[in-house]
């Protein structure tokens, strides 16, 4: 078996055009990063979820820091199985063929990059299931920059893990007891956490309750996508507070040319929308012109 393969990297993540970090995941632009931060995690869902991908969240995670900080960066995967002897031999010899040393949770956290997110299915072990305690909380946070961990398991010592400024992490449980009798079985692989599925090089979208995992090549559309909803929803609720349309109206899925022109009268007049004057509407316009033509000809 290999362990975080280029090559098996790239084989997964064939619909990524763009550049590639060095172990072969894909680099999605910063700058759309620090777009998600100003988003919300149902703004973000939805384009990914009309388009299909119905297996990208997970809300039964505890937060070390319920406070509405959000946990935004690039995920590095790993998943674990219980011992077995016989497999824990073959992959620590693959291991140490690799150079790697220590503890199989220790070879995830010393090669993490600045950005980087661990998302760690631990199979929802918590006793004995601890992946981060304080040791390696400070080298995530040292390692990342942003610092940031999703563990379908186990963590201890948290009053340390929370003195570490800037570091967020997802988790399942707490237990005092120090990991053991767990064997790695893929390093940037596929990973289940939960009813979600997260593939390397996903972006890791953690807030408002939960983690969302957004595959890399549907980031750009998710931002404007979730752009648009934010500034509709904007506009939404000026319009209901001055009784100029009604709920049922603003929740329409498509709206008509009408709306949509009040909509950009607002965006291009309303200082609170000036950060959404440069998105593109054209989709909107003809999808308004086919779902409501009577009242697009009506507003002529």
């Amino acid at each position: 078996m290999k362990l975080n393969s280029r090559e098996e990297i790239i084989a997964l993540t064939p619909l990524w055009k763009g550049e590639r970090l060095p172990d072969g995941r894909p680099k999605v632009a910063e700058h759309y990063l620090q777009a998600l931060a100003h988003l919300t995690l149902e703004e973000i869902w939805k384009p990914i979820f009309v388009l299909g991908f119905e297996s990208q969240f997970e809300g039964t995670l505890a937060a070390l820091h319920p406070d509405g900080r959000k946990l935004i960066g690039r995920a590095v995967t790993a998943s674990f199985c219980p011992m077995r002897p016989d497999l824990d031999l073959v992959v620590k010899e693959e291991g140490r063929a690799e150079g790697r040393t220590g503890t199989y949770n220790q070879w995830v956290i010393d090669n993490l990059m600045e950005g980087d997110v661990a998302v760690i299915d631990m199979y929802d072990k918590i006793y004995k299931g601890t992946f981060l305690g304080g040791n390696l909380t400070t080298a995530l946070k040292q390692k990342t920059k942003t610092g940031g961990a999703v563990i379908w398991g186990g963590i201890r010592d948290v009053e340390q893990m929370q003195r570490i400024s800037g570091v967020q992490v997802y988790y399942r449980g707490i237990d005092p007891t120090p990991i053991r009798d767990f064997i790695m079985t893929g390093y940037n692989t596929p990973t289940r956490i939960g009813n979600a599925v997260c593939l390397p090089g996903d972006i890791v979208f953690g807030g408002g309750g939960g983690v969302l995992f957004i595959p890399p090549h549907l980031v750009a559309d998710v931002v404007e996508g979730a752009s648009k909803t934010q500034v509709k929803d904007l506009f939404g609720f000026e319009m209901i507070g001055q009784n100029r349309f009604t709920t049922a109206k603003i929740d329409q899925n498509i709206w008509s040319e009408e709306m949509l022109d009040l909509l950009m009268a607002f965006i291009e007049q309303d200082q609170r929308a000036a950060p959404y004057r440069g998105l593109n509407w054209s989709q909107e316009y003809r999808l308004a012109r086919e779902t409501h033509p009577a009242e697009g000809q009506s507003a002529l």
